[in-house]
């Protein structure tokens, strides 16, 4: 068995960078940039004001109140196209363009009209109420980098850029394969001796949540002929996830049939719990193609723990992101027994108590098929290979699931 650090270092370095494509803004969030982008604009591109009131000269304003003559309107999306002179002001509005010759605001609360002369009864600081010209950012100045997932405000911001289309990372295409004759999936009739299948579900919706594309390729029985046929709809994806099948038993045929009967395999077996029969190499689809492959454990929690810790890693790999997990630290809410060799990952709740503290406490039983007590978990307390007991109140590293 190998070292889960160990483990999770060769798939990432094995898998390849997804090459750039083009999306339009509206598609861009949550994707990762491909190279910089620099602004195609200067925002704002003149001084604008920032409030509703009246546009006119600091100069004329040295003498509180001070009477000014109204000589035009300037609305956003307008502006008033002559010269503020002397005793002169312009309506104005929010977004509007500064006047020539005007250099300050006086906003309405702080003035009053009567017929035609404006009374100020409040000057403003100087350049108050005033956005300058390149006040959030200027043409050519790059706002963000390659390898940054964009968020939200970060699309506004490319928008704001002038920006219509983005060079970004091709989600990587994963193909989910469950095995086992014993598998049904949601919904569909249920033989006596079967189970519902959900850990390609759930891993499914893990890649589509981390940037990636998942590609569900049913439910392969256990015969060889139909593992065959149905591993065989992955080619052109960048990634086989198969679901059982990689353990050691008769039925456990993808290190037999998909690894060549191990020629393919690169490892076989990691010193993790939940999680051991893990395996890594490349999957031979027939007519002489392979492709990497990922084998999971069949329990659904173990391979939902193994997605946290391996898949997700891939996928940031693979979008050029960090791929290091960094855990948290907490302290545990329960004393916790010595491990043996293999890295443990118990599923917990995580709790911040009055003084500050984060409280993971583990559920009392952990075993591998219990998926509601991973939905109920905040979090995994890990326990290195041969941790000794711990007293409750001593930290533990956690990695957190929401």
């Amino acid at each position: 068995m190998i070292p889960v650090t160990e483990a999770r270092r060769r798939i990432v370095t094995a898998l390849p960078l997804m090459p750039a494509e083009t999306v339009a803004m509206s598609a861009a969030s949550g994707r990762v940039l491909a190279e910089d982008a620099a602004a195609r604009r200067t925002q704002p591109p003149f001084d604008v004001s920032a409030m509703d009131g009246w546009a006119c000269r600091q100069a004329d304003l040295g003498t509180i109140p001070a009477r000014l003559k109204p000589v035009g309107h300037a609305a956003a999306g307008g502006r008033h196209d002559g010269t503020v002179g002397p005793g002169q002001c312009v309506r104005i509005f929010t977004g509007a363009p500064l006047p020539d010759g005007a250099d300050a605001i006086v906003i309405q609360e702080d003035a009053d009209l009567a017929g035609d002369m404006l009374t100020v009864r409040e000057a403003p600081k100087p350049g108050q109420w005033i956005r300058k010209a390149g006040l959030d950012f200027t043409e050519g100045q790059v706002l963000l980098q390659a390898g940054r997932r964009l968020s939200p405000a970060d699309v506004a911001l490319a928008a704001a850029m002038n920006i219509p289309w983005l060079q970004v990372r091709r989600k990587p295409r994963i193909a989910v394969l469950a095995t086992g004759d014993e598998l049904a999936r949601p919904g569909e009739p249920i033989g006596p001796n079967q189970i519902v299948s959900s850990n390609n579900i759930g891993l499914a919706a893990l890649i589509e949540a981390n940037g990636g594309c998942a590609i569900d390729l049913g439910i392969a029985r256990d015969t060889e002929a139909d593992l065959r046929a149905k591993a065989a709809a992955a080619a052109g994806c960048d990634l086989l996830l198969t679901l059982g099948g990689a353990s050691v038993g008769e039925h456990d045929l993808i290190h037999k049939i998909l690894g060549g009967g191990g020629a393919g395999i690169d490892f076989w077996n990691i010193a993790m719990r939940p999680g051991k029969p893990l395996m890594f190499g490349r999957a031979d689809l027939g007519h002489g193609i392979s492709i990497p492959l990922l084998g999971l454990p069949g329990n659904p929690v173990s391979a939902l723990v193994c997605g946290h810790n391996f898949v997700v890693p891939a996928l940031n790999g693979m979008l050029g992101l960090d791929w290091e997990i960094r855990f948290e630290m907490a302290v545990s809410g329960e004393a916790l027994s010595e491990n043996d060799r293999r890295e443990d990952y118990l599923r917990a709740t995580l709790v911040r108590h009055d003084d500050g503290r984060m409280v993971a406490t583990a559920f009392g039983r952990q075993d591998s098929s219990m998926l509601r007590r991973l939905s109920d978990a905040d979090c995994l307390i890990v326990r290195p290979p041969q941790a000794s007991a711990l007293p409750a109140g001593a930290p533990v590293p956690i990695l957190r699931l929401r």
